[in-house]
């Protein structure tokens, strides 16, 4: 990682980038490399949800003036950035959201929960369904009940793992983070 970083910081020595960033960066791979970078990351692009919000990350990122941002790929994401068949299901069965007053709808809850913590789309239409959320507040209860969802990796990334490779399992994969 030093190497390529230091690779990277040439880049933008050079004029060649203008900022740099990392990507799927646990707090514990990002504390590592703050500790030789001369140039620390713009970014890191992450997985985040109201299923796995990253709380130690996002803290850790706003403690040294690193930006989040969410891996939205695709069509095949839901309104929350995560895969459609993984987000709706698991957020309607731990019944957050505040449906029964005709109010809002889970996803609606779960888009202003992560509104309120990163920036979103550039694809015009996902950014006018996402400004539909402006029109309430989410009270206590609702941010109880979003901060207390279970957190789990939608991800495991398993087919970066191997015994030969600098990962042996999941848990040093994600820095103990999943």
């Amino acid at each position: 990682m030093k190497s390529t970083w230091e690779a990277m910081e040439q880049c933008c020595r050079l004029g060649l980038v203008n900022s740099i960033g990392v990507s799927n960066f646990s707090s514990k791979k990002l504390s590592q490399l703050l500790e030789h970078a001369a140039i620390p990351p713009a970014v890191n692009q992450v997985e985040m949800n109201t299923c796995w919000d990253q709380r130690k990350l996002r803290e850790l990122c706003k403690e040294k003036g690193v930006h989040v941002t969410v891996v939205a790929a695709g069509r095949e994401r839901s309104p929350v950035g995560i895969p459609l068949g993984y987000a709706e299901p698991r957020a309607e069965g731990d019944c957050y959201c505040k449906g029964e007053d005709g109010r809002t709808g889970c996803s609606q809850v779960a888009i202003r929960a992560r509104r309120e913590r990163v920036a979103k789309s550039y694809n015009k239409e996902r950014m006018k369904e996402n400004l539909q959320i402006f029109d309430y507040e989410l009270d206590e209860d609702d941010l109880k009940m979003i901060h207390n969802i279970p957190q789990k990796r939608g991800y495991s990334g398993e087919e970066f793992v191997s015994e030969d490779g600098p990962y042996k399992n999941v848990e040093e994969l994600w820095g103990g983070e999943i």
